[in-house]
């Protein structure tokens, strides 16, 4: 059988990380496939999503671990989603707030970013947050920036940094105010990520890694119904 490519396919080549201490299971390995030396564009980048690939800043990469497959690519299907009685708490609790969407890096995010990683995450890799680490981790060189803001009034209490390609949105990172803790303004604004691409006619929500056995990254399958990604492709689960 001939399996180079036809005049019509192009390849492309990933690299592989050296393993590395996981950033979520404690005493597991970590690798990563990663996109190098190529060109990257939006319908691209849309179709990796659909492999289960990640944006990380500017970099594509996917886990690729030695003895782990607990990171579990997940979507939600905008136009099956349903509210949970929890999520229609949420969106009453958070009722009185507002957002929308901007094209635009703010030099207020990165503060509140900061504000966040140290009152949450003092414990993780992200610790302590520098106007570098944010730029790297959230920015991208060939994607228009996208963040939805989260207001109390007009005070800027979260944001959400959010991917919009033709046919879904990757919801990459949010994070905000810690005043507000009660209000569950994480998953308020998965919520609103997952309105706006029903008001613009999206197909999927992209949540990024689904993983069970760590308390920070199991929160995902509340969004129901949701897709996991597996060896047979996209299964449901209600």
């Amino acid at each position: 059988m001939n399996n180079r490519p036809t005049s019509t396919e192009e390849l492309i080549y990933f690299g592989l990380t050296h393993p590395f201490d996981c950033s979520y299971l404690s005493g597991q390995q970590e690798q990563l496939l990663t996109l190098t030396d190529y060109e990257i564009d939006l319908s691209l980048y849309e179709r990796l999503l659909s492999l289960g690939f990640r944006r990380n800043g500017s970099a594509i990469y996917k886990p690729h671990c030695p003895a782990c497959a607990e990171c579990k690519p997940i979507r939600i299907d905008v136009d099956e989603f349903k509210l949970s009685k929890r999520q229609k708490r949420t969106l009453k609790k958070n009722e009185q707030f507002t957002w929308k969407l901007v094209d635009q890096n703010k030099e207020e995010y990165f503060q509140l970013y900061q504000d966040y990683i140290e009152a949450r995450h003092s414990d993780g890799p992200m610790y302590p947050a520098d106007k570098n680490q944010y730029e790297q981790f959230l920015l991208c060189s060939w994607l228009p920036d996208s963040f939805i803001e989260i207001y109390d009034e007009n005070k800027l209490i979260g944001v959400a940094v959010t991917d919009i390609l033709k046919n879904s949105v990757s919801a990459i990172y949010s994070f905000f105010d810690n005043d507000y803790a009660d209000y569950s303004l994480g998953s308020f604004m998965i919520l609103v990520q997952i309105e706006l691409a029903q008001q613009t006619n999206k197909q999927y929500v992209y949540l990024g890694y689904q993983i069970d056995e760590c308390r920070k990254m199991n929160y995902k399958k509340l969004y129901r119904p949701f897709e996991v990604l597996t060896d047979q492709g996209w299964q449901r689960h209600n």
